[in-house]
Formats: C-alpha cells, sequence, structure tokens
C-alpha cells in the first residue's frame, strides 16, 4: 500500500465509512422492521418482503453476516486511516488516527445511520435487502461457522436460542399497539377491540340480569294476574315458573302472546303449550365461551344457574354483545342511576358495580360485591338504616331508601 498515493487511501477511506454505515443502517432496519405489514406483504407475494422475511425470520444469521462485513470494514477502515496518518504526522499519527477514526466512525458509521435507519426502518429494509439476501447466501458457510460457535457459547450459559419466541404477543402488548394506533382507528372500534381483549376475564354472572329484579310468571297464579303480567312486560321472553322460581318451566315469546289475543285470549293451556324450555348456564363460564355456545345451539337468551343448581339470574345474547360494542340500552341503565350534580347521583341498589364504573367511568371495587346494594352490606358488615353515611376508596355512601334489608336507593358522592 506504500505506492498508493494519499489521495486514493483517502478515497478508499471513504467508501469504507459509507459501507460501515450501510451495514450499519441494515442491522438496525432488519432488526426493527414491522413485522406484521411484512407478513401481510410476504403473504401477498412481495419479492421484497420475501426477502426481507428470510433475513428477519433468521435473526442470527442476520446478525452474524452484518457483524462479519462491518468489522471487516471497520478494521480495514482502520489500517488504511493509520497508513494515512503516518505519512501526514510520522508516528504520533498512530494516536490522532485511533481519535479521529473512533469519533467518525461512532457519528458517521453509527450513530446516525442506526438513528436513521430506527425512524424510517420499513423504508430502508427492503431496498437493503437487495443487498443483504445476496451476501447471506455468497458467504453462508461463513455465517454458519460464526453460529455454530456463537450457539455452543450460549449453551454454556444455559441459553437455548430456538427455544426464544419473540412474534407471540400478550393480551396486554396487543392493547398497546391498539391504543397507540388511534389515530388510525376510530375510538369505537378501539374500545370494542379492548373489550373483546378482555372478554375471557369477565364471567356470565357479571353480565347476568340478577334474579331479584327479573319479571317472571307464576304458572299457577289467577289468568287474570297472568295475563296483566304478561301484557305489561317490556321484555320479549318472559320467564315462566310453577310455584317457585327454581321450578322453571322455560320462556314465553311475546309474538306468542300477540296470536293468543288475536286468536281465543290467553289461557294457561296456551301460555304451557308455547313455553320454550329453559336453557341453563352455568355462573363460572366466561362471556367468550358462551357466546359460542350461542350460536352453536342457536339460542339467545339462558338461566345462569349456581354451584347448587338454583338460578341467579337471566343473561341474553344482547348482555354478550353489550359487553363488546358498549351499551346500547342506556334510557333503561340510567333510570336506576339519578345524576344530582357533578360527581353526586342517587343510585339503585340492584346497579352493578361494573355498570356503574363503566357509564361514570369511576373506579369502586369490584371484587367485593356485585352490586352497589352488596358492596354497602360487606362494607358495613351490617344491615344499614336511613341517613346511614360511611366513606371508602374516595366515594362517601349516604342511605337514602332502605326497607327489608335492602338498600334501594343510595347517595354516592365522588370526592
Amino acid at each position: 500500500m506504500t505506492n498508493i498515493t494519499i489521495e486514493n487511501l483517502f478515497i478508499i477511506l471513504f467508501m469504507l465509512l459509507i459501507l460501515s454505515a450501510f451495514f450499519s443502517g441494515a442491522e438496525t432496519s432488519l432488526m426493527s422492521v414491522n413485522r406484521y405489514r411484512l407478513k401481510h406483504k410476504f403473504k401477498t407475494g412481495d419479492k421484497s418482503a420475501a426477502r426481507v422475511h428470510f433475513l428477519v425470520a433468521n435473526p442470527d444469521k442476520t446478525l452474524g453476516l452484518i457483524l462479519l462485513m462491518n468489522n471487516f470494514v471497520n478494521i480495514l477502515a482502520s489500517a488504511i486511516s493509520t497508513l494515512i496518518a503516518i505519512q501526514l504526522y510520522g508516528e504520533a499519527g498512530v494516536a490522532i488516527s485511533v481519535v479521529m477514526l473512533t469519533i467518525v466512525i461512532l457519528i458517521f458509521a453509527e450513530v446516525t445511520p442506526k438513528t436513521f435507519a430506527a425512524l424510517y426502518p420499513d423504508k430502508i429494509a427492503y431496498p437493503i435487502s437487495w443487498i443483504v439476501y445476496p451476501l447471506m447466501k455468497l458467504f453462508s458457510p461463513i455465517v454458519l461457522i460464526i453460529n455454530l460457535i456463537a450457539k455452543v457459547l450460549l449453551r454454556i450459559f444455559g441459553i437455548k436460542p430456538e427455544n426464544t419466541n419473540h412474534e407471540l404477543l400478550t393480551k396486554d402488548e396487543i392493547k398497546l399497539i391498539v391504543k397507540e394506533s388511534s389515530k388510525r382507528i376510530p375510538k369505537s372500534h378501539e374500545d370494542m377491540i379492548v373489550n373483546m381483549l378482555d372478554l375471557e376475564k369477565v364471567k356470565i354472572e357479571d353480565a347476568m340480569i340478577p334474579r331479584n329484579i327479573l319479571v317472571a310468571v307464576d304458572i299457577d297464579d289467577d289468568i287474570k294476574k297472568i295475563s296483566s303480567e304478561i301484557l305489561n312486560c317490556k321484555y320479549s321472553r318472559i320467564p315462566i315458573y310453577k310455584n317457585e322460581f327454581n321450578k322453571l318451566l322455560g320462556f314465553l315469546h311475546k309474538r306468542d302472546v300477540i296470536k293468543m289475543l288475536t286468536d281465543e285470549g290467553i289461557t294457561k293451556e296456551k301460555i304451557i303449550s308455547n313455553i320454550t324450555p329453559p336453557y341453563f348456564i352455568p355462573e363460572d363460564t366466561s362471556l367468550t365461551s358462551q357466546l359460542i355456545e350461542f350460536k352453536r345451539k342457536r339460542k339467545r337468551i339462558g338461566f345462569v344457574i349456581d354451584e347448587y343448581g338454583d338460578v341467579k339470574g337471566v343473561v341474553t345474547l344482547d348482555d354478550i354483545l353489550e359487553e363488546i360494542v358498549g351499551e346500547y340500552r342506556d334510557e333503561d341503565l340510567y333510570k336506576g342511576i339519578i345524576k344530582i350534580k357533578n360527581n353526586v347521583y342517587i343510585i339503585d341498589g340492584t346497579i352493578q358495580i361494573r355498570e356503574i364504573n363503566k357509564l361514570l367511568g369511576w373506579k369502586i371495587s369490584e371484587n367485593i360485591a356485585k352490586t352497589i346494594n352488596g358492596y354497602i352490606l360487606e362494607c358495613l358488615e351490617d344491615i344499614p338504616s336511613k341517613g346511614i353515611i360511611f366513606e371508602k376508596d374516595g366515594f362517601i355512601y349516604e342511605m337514602v331508601v332502605v326497607s327489608n334489608n335492602f338498600v334501594n336507593n343510595v347517595k354516592v358522592t365522588k370526592k
């Protein structure tokens, strides 16, 4: 190299620095490329995506190749810069060369290209694959040897690279991705996706209509009373039982009642003949499982039972869908939640705490009880009387109406 002019040495050094910057940027862009967009393009048959997919799917080989080339280029650049420095400054040029080359490589061949690649990984990864992919094939024997040595060293420390999987995302990570994409996804769609991910955590008993507020008809009652209850019921399906609620006969649909009225009127015989047999659901069933069961069995409504077989309430397909798309029966729900002023509400004791938190954006603990009445009884460990006030977790509760050992209405103030 002593015959090479200093001008040519500078040109060679400049080209080596460009190559070093290229491989530094290639490393960052390939490791930062959007995996899901890449998979989509790969499945559509995009050739550039196929090359990038191969490089990303084999990170050990890709990193081995890039680091091999980068180190080779940097070492060669170091040798060239040393020759230049010696020609310019003599023996003192060695120290100058080390300092200057370190600064130049750090700024122009490491930090700058890697920062740019991290900001625009997709724009860089696909074009550079035209060069990196052929190099991978060309230097595969050397890369293979390097990887084997690296894997042996990793195994010595108890690490098995083939057992690691970075492709799988947890539910929390998916939620984070959805929330970070809020500018591109409508808020309603974002909420639906998040609700679907949480659906497995919600049990049937959390979404059901409790037994104590159900409108049901005892077939043993007088036919006039039965007719009045059926005609005044606002729901399309009416539970029918015999003598006691746990002896359920099934559901009567309002459309069948209309047919009776257009015929000879409502009779017990016609009611019994039009009853749909009851469908029972264990209280611990997840909403995800029950949604699938409703579809498989072509059902829209079922009775929720506990471990002893007692009926606890009713759940419908609408109740499950509301957990996904949000409430669309706000009018009925807000009848039990009356706003007095900001952060002050009169709440019906039968309203579930989950519904209160969802509608008002509050964070009352849902682990103590299901309804606000149950929550108060558990907190006080006693049946309160009218006017009793207590405070818990930033909320003040004042009993407004209490009857038959039940808190019918409570005034809740958020501090």
